[in-house]
């Protein structure tokens, strides 16, 4: 049953691969609220910390990637990030003109956000994608341009909804979890 699930979901994502093929290429726009994406390491202090400037520019000239739109809305550690936040995003959301929308987050919280996106029906025709990162990208083997480029693929097929990218998956708000143990994102079980 899950085999024929799987080839199913397979088959929509190609379908609507090969149907974005055809369109002009879109901007995506990325709005960066924090995470440890972001976060650098302070040798002073020995903590990681965000400092001015976030690293998504970087990662995205680096990889060659497709147009975009970047705004930093916050620097926060998710842990941290409250119901106002989350309003803040929305907002930021409603007002941009894309249609595609890729939210870097902290992983601690990135869930509960996407939960909230996936409820606020003014953003339903929007393609919306929470990323984020286990590791700075500022330390060496960050898992950052690679959850980056799992988002961006995912815009590029996805209809309309809230999702999440995380090691090369691709999840429903509903059907996620973190799994602090093993350092990654998985589907409840």
């Amino acid at each position: 049953m899950k085999e024929i699930e799987a080839i199913n979901k397979m088959k929509t994502v190609l379908r609507n691969f090969e149907q974005s093929k055809d369109k002009a290429q879109v901007t995506i726009f990325i709005l960066s609220t924090g995470g440890t994406l972001d976060k650098v390491h302070n040798p002073i202090s020995e903590a990681l910390e965000f400092d001015e400037n976030s690293h998504i520019e970087q990662i995205m000239v680096q990889s060659n990637a497709p147009d975009f739109r970047h705004m930093n809305l916050m620097r926060k550690d998710s842990a941290d990030m409250t119901q106002d936040d989350r309003e803040a995003i929305l907002e930021a959301v409603k007002a941009a003109p894309e249609k595609k929308v890729l939210i870097t987050h902290g992983t601690s919280t990135m869930v509960e956000t996407a939960q909230f996106l996936t409820k606020q029906t003014e953003i339903s025709d929007k393609a919306i994608v929470l990323t984020g990162a286990m590791r700075p990208f500022s330390l060496m083997r960050s898992d950052a341009p690679f959850n980056l480029g799992c988002a961006i693929g995912a815009l590029n097929v996805l209809d309309n909804g809230v999702f999440i990218t995380m090691n090369g998956n691709l999840f429903t708000p509903d059907n996620v979890i973190k799994n602090v143990a093993e350092g990654r994102f998985q589907t409840l079980e």
